[in-house]
């Protein structure tokens, strides 16, 4: 069996990965991480590995939420990052649905949503990354869709603990280091 390419860059899904998905949130206050997920980001980002997230947002589309709104939202995730050293390095959001209330976002397959690959190949050419450097994890059966449409491993994150998932899955791929040691870093 061959050896897998170092790791470069982990794209992930945001809703049922890195937060709770509590059905449409974009308020910063219904932010609630998942398990395990800043020090994640942080334990990459320490040992130089990009994290890109990937996300589709048809709350955008159907009027629920502004793509304003999902910046806020977004500036929260990099607030609760930082207060373990850790940030994601670029968002990619797909706010279109075939049945979007405002015409902008209509689109009957837009290239970006997810299971089509527009946000992963996107993420790829800006960031000069190699498929094979990277790796998805979703929670989701079009997330790894996705990630398999763009030559990219997909993880499929079933809940719990992000950190042990990514240990597990990933092995010796995953950083062994990154938190400054004690039990966090075990």
């Amino acid at each position: 069996m061959s050896r897998k390419a170092p790791l470069k860059a982990v794209f992930f899904d945001r809703d049922g990965v890195l937060n709770l998905d509590h059905g449409y949130v974009c308020e910063p206050e219904r932010l609630d991480w998942i398990e395990g997920a800043r020090e994640a980001v942080a334990r990459l980002n320490a040992a130089g590995v990009k994290v890109l997230v990937v996300t589709n947002q048809s709350g955008v589309a159907r009027g629920y939420f502004t793509e304003a709104q999902v910046d806020l939202f977004h500036a929260a995730l990099q607030a609760g990052l930082a207060e373990v050293g850790g940030r994601i390095d670029a968002f990619y959001v797909a706010p279109h649905h075939e049945d979007a209330v405002d015409e902008r976002y209509r689109h009957p397959d837009h290239p970006d949503r997810k299971p089509n690959p527009g946000m992963i190949l996107r993420g790829l050419s800006e960031w000069a990354l190699a498929p094979e450097e990277t790796v998805l994890v979703g929670d989701k059966g079009s997330d790894v869709e996705a990630a398999r449409r763009a030559g990219v491993e997909g993880l499929r994150f079933p809940g719990g603990d992000l950190l042990a998932f990514l240990r597990q899955s990933l092995g010796e791929r995953f950083p062994a280091t990154g938190l400054g040691g004690g039990a966090r870093d075990r």
